[in-house]
Formats: structure tokens, sequence, C-alpha cells
């Protein structure tokens, strides 16, 4: 049996236009991006004349739209793209397809037209803040969406019978080459003691998969006169909003806290293991930064971001970074001091396999609107149908 392609499909309200696509996720490679590629189905007795247009959008959300104010808007269009594609603008026989095009198209028939987009190298990846429990609405997201309808012109207000609108994804995948091996270290020198407390911490590579353990190297040398106690290590999520303020949010995603002690004198290498995940703990945390949601999929904490040196950070909205701190006290007659050491490292998803686009079977999956309001990735906004 060959293996089957998932091919999405959406059609508006009155079934004037239609979108299918072969994927909704676009690998960023940094060298270069996906392009964003699909199929229109037009019923030209719907459109009555019209012409049909299909959008490419990434969108910075920061509140909800219900919030606006004084004219100040919760919202920024990072990038926005038109193409008309019927009447086509140049005869479809001659433009270049991908293979799933093609193959959708003849699925399709004559009413069926093709759209290419090309993402801009400086835009950033799908990502959102988890809210909380109890907020409504959407909240603050990087969204991308391709939309298509049908108007007079581009700039009519399409009507949402007439159009249709689907959620996409920008993501990245761990490079083929990581980096070395990150480590930190730190020497603490205390009133009252000849010698000084020495703390490593390493870690065994710089780039982590989803759900992978993480397996975290301490070793401490207490030549000090302190009694060291209370070792804890943790993973640590930071989420720089760039685009609009500098908000910085810090969220623990996985935590251990042992009763380890190093009197003085001696020393400790052991190594932990921590697993960050989205998991029951981490599931309701209100600013937890996520990797776009698209409808009801699940989702996982947000990948470390990967920006090129000739892009403004401003741009990319929102950039994710991890870390791994190992904390522990040193008591003395004086008091105590905390002792910490960072370690930078990347939480991504790994490459996929590529598949075989011309051995595969088209499997057409309808998108039912989820009308959900509050989840991030929700692809329409009107009230459900009776």
């Amino acid at each position: 049996m060959s293996p089957k392609h998932v091919i999405y499909k959406k059609l508006s309200r009155d079934k004037s236009v239609g979108v299918y696509m072969g994927k909704r996720d676009f690998v960023d490679h940094c060298d270069s991006v996906d392009p964003v590629d699909g199929v229109v189905l037009i019923d030209p007795e719907q459109i009555k004349g019209k012409k049909v247009y299909v959008m490419l959008s990434c969108t910075f959300r920061y509140g909800r739209d219900d919030m606006d104010v004084l004219g100040m808007a919760f919202r920024r269009d990072i990038f926005l793209c038109t193409r008309q594609v019927y009447p086509p603008l140049q005869d479809k026989e001659c433009s270049i397809h991908s293979k799933i095009q093609e193959r959708i198209l003849r699925k399709l028939g004559d009413n069926a037209y093709p759209f290419f987009f090309e993402f801009p190298d400086n835009l950033p990846c799908s990502v959102a803040l988890q809210p909380a429990p109890t907020d409504e609405g959407k909240h603050c997201a990087v969204e991308f969406e391709v939309k298509a309808f049908c108007a007079e012109n581009q700039d009519d207000k399409a009507q949402k019978r007439s159009s249709v609108r689907l959620a996409i994804r920008k993501v990245q995948y761990a490079p083929d080459k990581g980096g070395a091996a990150p480590s930190g270290e730190t020497t603490c020198e205390f009133i009252m003691s000849d010698k000084p407390l020495h703390m490593r911490v390493s870690l065994e590579k710089e780039t982590y998969y989803h759900g992978e353990p993480i397996n975290i190297s301490v070793d401490i040398d207490n030549s000090s006169n302190r009694n060291v106690k209370d070792v804890s290590v943790s993973v640590e999520q930071i989420t720089n909003v760039v685009l609009y303020s500098n908000d910085k949010y810090v969220k623990t995603v996985a935590y251990e806290e042992t009763t380890d002690t190093v009197p003085p004198g001696t020393s400790l290498k052991k190594v932990y293991t921590l697993c960050p995940l989205l998991n029951n703990d981490n599931r309701e945390r209100r600013g937890l930064a996520l990797d776009g949601k698209l409808k009801h999929e699940d989702t996982n904490l947000a990948s470390s971001s990967i920006v090129k040196e000739e892009v403004l950070k401003e741009i990319m909205g929102m950039l994710v970074t991890y870390r791994v701190v190992v904390k522990c006290n040193a008591a003395g007659m004086v008091g105590s001091s905390e002792v910490a050491v960072e370690v930078p490292f990347k939480l991504m998803h790994p490459k996929p396999v590529p598949g075989d686009e011309d051995t595969t079977d088209l499997v057409f999956e309808e998108f039912k609107r989820s009308y959900l309001k509050g989840v991030v990735g929700d692809d329409d906004e009107s009230p459900a149908e009776p």
C-alpha cells in the first residue's frame, strides 16, 4: 500500500472559494525558507465575475482585538502579501508548480488555480505566550495565515461568507551541526576563608530535542570553610518580547531540589537529569512560550530562536532562549551566600526525514471550524453555523 499524503482543505461558507495545501508547517532553514504554496478551488457561479485573491500574512498580537482603545491597535502586521489567482495573471500551465500542487490540480480540475509565496528571510517563527486558564480572547503571539477571498479588487473588505482562512506555522529545526558542548563555572571567595569555592557545570551537547533528557554534570570543589548545601538544578525558559517593548519572562520549566551537601574541604561530582516538557506542571502556567498551536493540535515548549546576524532582532517579535541553572548555598558563621552557574543551550525539534511526493496517495482532510475563543491558532473568528 502506498503511503498517504494528507491535503489540508478548507472551504468558505458559501463554497465560492476553497484552499488546499500539502502542509501547514513551513521550515526556516536559516539560509532559506520553504515557500508557501497551495491551490485555490473556485466556483465561477458563486464568484459572479469577482476576482479571487490569496493573502499571506504574519501578525504579531499582544492583546485582544476588543481591547483596542483610543485608536491604539493591539496587533501589528509584520508581513502582508496579496496575489491575484483568478482570473490568472499568467497561464497556469506555464507557471512552476511543486509536485504536490500538480497532483492537487489534476485532482480538482479546471476550476483550480495554484498560488505561491516566498517568505522574506527576516520573519520570526510561530510562537505564543500561554494564557492563564481564566484569560479570554487572543493573546501575545506571532501568527501566520493564508487567506483566500473574492472581491472586486484586493483592497475591498472581504466578506466572511466568501473568504477562507487557514493558520499555518513557520518553524525551525535543529541545525545539522551543533556547536561545542556548553559549560560554565564560578569561583567564590569568602571572608574568614583562606581558600575559595569552585563550581563548574557542563552539558553533553549544545542542542537538545524536545522530550530528550538533559544530563547536567556538576563539579563542586569546596576548599573554603563554608558548608555547601541545598544544591538545586533547573531549566529556565527566557522569552524577550522585543517588538513593542522589552518585556522579559523567565519561567522555570524543569526543577530538582536536592539535599546534597559539600562539607568544607570536600568535593562533589554528580550528574543530574532534567527533561523540560509541557506537562501537567507547565500546561496552565501563564507566560510560557509555546510553539505556535494549530486548532486542537497539541503543542510543546517553544523552540530556541535562531536569528541571522544581519536581521534586526526587533522585528522577530519574541525571542526564546534556554539555560540550565545550578544553585547552592554556602553557609558560614557570618551568613549564607548563594552561588549560581548558568549554562545556555538550545531546545529544538530534529529535522524530519523528507517524504517521497511521487509515491504518495492524496488524502483530503477537511478543516472543521473550531470557534474556540482564546485558543492560540483559531483560524476562524466567525460564530458557529447552525
